[in-house]
């Protein structure tokens, strides 16, 4: 007869050992199921869950997960090349998929602007300056040249004695790209820079008499500055004029130094022009006179701080002016309020606006012009090629590109349809440079007092392409909204960050 005896004790045993199998079959048929059948309603619960799970498994079924079918833009499209979707991630694939291959390496080849200019040692594109008739320039300072390269004008003077720096006068002469003071030229050379301008130097004692200084030698401006002056005397502002327009000093004296000593500086510009901001104003600030303006009606933009100037915008502004002067003068507190600045550093707006010039205007234009020649690269490409995006059941993750002011090359950040704010811009921005342990590029440039720490502070970020005066004063997204439609609108959209 049978042990049946004998056979008993083993049969749990032999199930124990099976079970293992039969759940893994079961957990199995379960997501293929999930992954076949409801993967549109259930993705983003399959896929948490999916992500979590291919991190701690090995099994060797994983590999052989077969996505189905998707549109152009969405992970697993034949068109862009199939992304693993048990290993690899959105942001790996589009780096992978989204990647250009531009006709000009720019520091092999670098960008030649014919003119009588000296190279520069450090610009982050390849960039050369000279005369050379076997070689066709990239850009051409002035116009009459055959070459067909894009004609530059570039110039320091006020439009309103030189017709031609007008931004639409320019264009209609013939110029492709300007360079004027105006922030909405092509490449703004203004007269202020960090370099040559020691605008943080300590404040010197107000040993002068006279409430305030000036030097004025064109005794024709196209303005009301003499007229000005007059009207300030006329309301018993004792000034000291060293120019050759009503002098009562010696002008031969060092200016800066000269003007450490007065309270009130008259910077008093030739022109009432935006952005025409002179040598008269910035040696001020140096000097630490509270400058009286006449000049750019936007001067206040040019201000450290919001009560660090005195405008005189009109004629009919004097006597409230020459008001101030004298309480300040009589106040010494409130008058050191305005020289503030001095010692707890300018505003960030201030910052960023001369922070601009740590990139010689030179460079800034070989910049733009590589930027033209790559971003007409990329548009003679089939743009079908390019993804910008990749979708995973609800979430899209957006690939746009970013790099500093002042710099060339872009970076990649990515976005996500379920956070895609202007804070999390801002964010995914920042990581990423603080990540590539970024140096801004004004940190050699500025004064040690005002060059802060190591952490990366975002001040603007703004499509590729603005001017300064959109950077820094006029653009901005409206709400998240507008940011979303943007990145819709321009796939693969770049972005330049300014950093105080």
């Amino acid at each position: 007869m049978p042990n049946h005896g004998a056979d008993q004790p083993h049969s749990p045993k032999r199930w124990s050992n099976l079970m293992p199998l039969f759940v893994a079959l079961v957990v199995i048929a379960e997501i293929a199921f999930l992954g076949r059948l409801d993967i549109v309603t259930k993705s983003s619960t399959v896929n948490s869950w999916a992500d979590s799970f291919y991190q701690f498994t090995t099994l060797p079924w994983a590999s052989s997960f077969d996505p189905p079918p998707i549109d152009e833009f969405v992970i697993g499209s034949d068109q862009f090349g199939v992304l693993d979707s048990d290993t690899e991630s959105c942001e790996v694939w589009l780096e992978r998929q989204d990647s250009v291959v531009y006709s000009r390496d720019f520091q092999s080849h670098p960008i030649f602007v014919s003119a009588n200019e000296e190279d520069f040692k450090s610009c982050a594109v390849g960039c050369k300056f000279g005369f050379d008739s076997e070689k066709k320039p990239d850009a051409v300072i002035g116009l009459g040249h055959t070459s067909g390269a894009p004609a530059v004008l570039r110039s320091m003077e006020s439009a309103q004695y030189y017709a031609e720096n007008n931004i639409a006068y320019a264009r209609r002469k013939g110029y492709d790209i300007v360079m004027t003071t105006s922030l909405s030229s092509d490449v703004p050379v203004g007269y202020f820079s960090w370099a040559e301008y020691d605008i943080m130097a300590p404040v010197q004692p107000k040993t002068e008499k006279a409430l305030a200084a000036a030097f004025i030698s064109n005794c024709a401006a196209r303005n009301f500055r003499l007229q000005a002056l007059e009207g300030l005397e006329k309301e018993n502002i004792k000034i000291d004029s060293y120019g050759g327009c009503h002098r009562n000093r010696d002008g031969r004296v060092d200016k800066v130094q000269a003007l450490k000593r007065y309270k009130f500086s008259l910077a008093f510009e030739n022109s009432n022009e935006e952005d025409y901001v002179t040598e008269k104003y910035f040696q001020s600030l140096v000097a630490g006179s509270i400058p009286v303006v006449v000049g750019a009606p936007n001067i206040q933009e040019f201000s450290p701080s919001s009560n660090a100037i005195l405008h005189i915008k009109e004629l009919k502004d004097i006597p409230s002016v020459s008001k101030s002067m004298r309480y300040l003068a009589d106040h010494p507190e409130a008058y050191n309020q305005s020289l503030r600045w001095k010692y707890e550093g300018p505003s960030d707006s201030f910052k960023a606006l001369v922070d601009m010039a740590a990139v010689h205007s030179s460079c800034r234009l070989c910049i733009y012009l590589a930027t033209r020649i790559r971003e007409s690269d990329e548009k003679s490409l089939d743009s079908s090629k390019r993804p910008c995006k990749c979708t995973r059941g609800s979430e899209t993750v957006y690939h746009v590109y970013v790099r500093e002011r002042g710099r060339f090359e872009m970076v990649s950040i990515f976005l996500r349809s379920s956070n895609l704010t202007l804070k999390a811009l801002e964010s995914a921005v920042q990581s990423k440079f603080e990540s590539l342990k970024h140096v801004p590029i004004w940190k050699d440039e500025r004064p040690e007092s005002i060059r802060g720490t190591d952490e990366l502070k975002v001040y603007r970020i703004y499509p590729l392409g603005l001017t300064q005066r959109q950077a820094l004063y006029t653009f901005s997204f409206k709400g998240d909204n507008e940011l979303r439609k943007h990145l819709e609108k321009n796939p693969c959209a770049k972005f330049e960050v300014i950093f105080v």
